[in-house]
């Protein structure tokens, strides 16, 4: 892929100036990554970018995930630029965000900008590529390590490529850096004649276990215990890969879901601090969560506010329960979605400090406040999470 000129000032990954500081808890960390949880204290994270934008390839994995017409729209517009009319409002809403993070002394990197519209090709099938907005769905972090993700959507096949500068720059300082193995993304690993599940039915998803596919973004982490959902982009090879590849020390559990189309747990279950995590009360029969929760205070999302955009409302590639994609700066402070009043006094009301923050017109480019990072580096030990 073709790095473009970068169009802000944008420094790059940081020379680490906490070499001669102690290495307890209560320090900043010297490692170049170093994270267990969604809640220790964050001191580095990658945000995504919106330069070069394209709107994802035309393919049955992509499709799935939205109701008929829209993926029609999308299909007619695959391959295209985003439009400056989406790009615009959410390009000031992430530059307001970066500012934010920076003001609450978090160093913030970036991944290259690139040319997504440009093709490539396997030896089996060709496309385009999509963005790299939401490094969260591309990098999983775990401790010192940092994983690329076998990727089902063949658009985003050479994503992580735009952030080898940074996993290189960590590598030399000492993080340990692996990639699973490259998936195929032929025609075996897509149930053919797929539809997902109509009102009342169970849960259906697009994936086989022709081979393992996982996206980063259906796990949350919690020491040593970690939480996934299966679905149109994580299979349970994938799931299987991941847990054979960390060994002993962690657990991977997985929370059901019943999200007619799901993609990514951080809609449906998001830990918040130690012993507390939020549950989607559409998708999260919270009798039925893993025994290692029996212990874990579980709080229920109040309904999302509404939103009236209609722009919004077609091009978002995500549900209404985008509300619940904060992200912790610490086990108290949280930043939320501005417009979501509702979330922001739940959060009150539960004890943690809410911090409002614009970032409602990345929708159309896949997430919100824990889509668009990659926590990097926390502040804290490896622990279980009971």
């Amino acid at each position: 892929m073709a790095v473009l000129p970068d169009t802000e000032t944008d420094p790059g990954p940081r020379p680490d100036t906490d070499d001669t500081r102690a290495t307890a808890a209560a320090e900043p960390s010297t490692a170049p990554v170093g994270s267990h949880n969604e809640w220790d204290p964050l001191e580095e994270v990658v945000v995504g970018r919106l330069d070069g934008a394209t709107i994802p390839s035309r393919h049955p994995v992509v499709a799935c995930n939205m109701p008929p017409w829209a993926a029609r729209l999308q299909g007619m517009a695959a391959g295209f630029a985003y439009p400056g009319r989406l790009v615009e409002p959410a390009q000031e809403e992430l530059d307001g965000f970066i500012a934010l993070l920076r003001s609450l002394d978090v160093t913030v990197v970036r991944p290259d900008a690139v040319d997504h519209g440009r093709r490539f090709a396997t030896p089996d099938w060709s496309s385009r590529g999509f963005c790299n907005t939401c490094p969260r769905d591309s990098l999983l972090v775990i401790g010192d390590e940092i994983i690329e993700t076998p990727m089902a959507w063949p658009c985003r096949y050479f994503e992580t490529h735009s952030y080898r500068r940074l996993l290189k720059d960590w590598f030399r300082r000492g993080a340990r850096w692996t990639a699973a193995p490259r998936p195929q993304l032929t025609e075996e690993l897509f149930e053919p004649d797929f539809r997902p599940a109509g009102e009342g039915e169970p849960v259906r998803r697009i994936l086989t276990e022709f081979e393992p596919v996982f996206d980063a973004a259906d796990f949350v982490r919690a020491g040593r215990d970690l939480f996934v959902t299966r679905s149109n982009v994580t299979n349970r090879s994938g799931i299987d890969w991941l847990r054979r590849h960390l060994g002993p020390g962690y657990h991977v559990h997985e929370i059901e879901s019943r999200c007619p189309a799901p993609m990514h747990i951080d809609t449906t279950f998001v830990p918040l601090a130690p012993g507390r995590a939020l549950i989607n009360p559409e998708y999260v029969d919270p009798d039925r969560l893993p025994a290692v929760l029996d212990s874990w205070e579980i709080l229920v999302a109040p309904e999302p506010d509404p939103i009236d955009e209609r722009l919004l409302g077609i091009t978002s590639m995500c549900g209404k329960w985008l509300s619940m994609n904060v992200l912790m700066i610490d086990e108290t402070r949280v930043i939320a979605e501005r417009h979501h009043t509702g979330m922001l006094r739940a959060l009150e009301q539960w004890g943690f400090e809410p911090i409002p923050c614009d970032l409602l017109h990345y929708a159309p480019f896949g997430g919100s406040f824990h889509c668009a990072t990659l926590d990097v580096r926390r502040r804290g030990a490896l622990e279980s999470s009971v």
